[in-house]
């Protein structure tokens, strides 16, 4: 995998609106907070619970954030990664 585009979350901010502009062209989105991890149907899923999960306690998207094709993975989670990966 490549990446095509990296951003440094101190420097580049992305608010509630830019998140939602980017969010809602996804198929899915998986949420990583520690050991748990929820994965959100976009076509199934409202706005603000979707907002609720990726945002961190300082109003911007929490980090890492990943796009690969439609698809996002937002925090941290060894697991998630190698399975997203594979």
């Amino acid at each position: 995998m490549t990446t095509k585009e990296v951003a440094d979350a101190r420097k580049t901010r992305i608010g509630k609106d830019e998140a939602w502009a980017l969010l809602k062209t996804a198929s899915s989105v998986s949420v990583a907070k520690g050991k748990k991890v929820l994965t959100f149907a976009l076509a199934e899923c409202e706005k603000g619970t979707l907002l609720q999960q990726v945002m961190g306690p300082s109003g911007n998207v929490r980090a890492p954030t990943y796009r690969v094709n439609d698809r996002f993975v937002v925090g941290f989670n060894v697991d998630l990664y190698e399975d997203w990966t594979s």
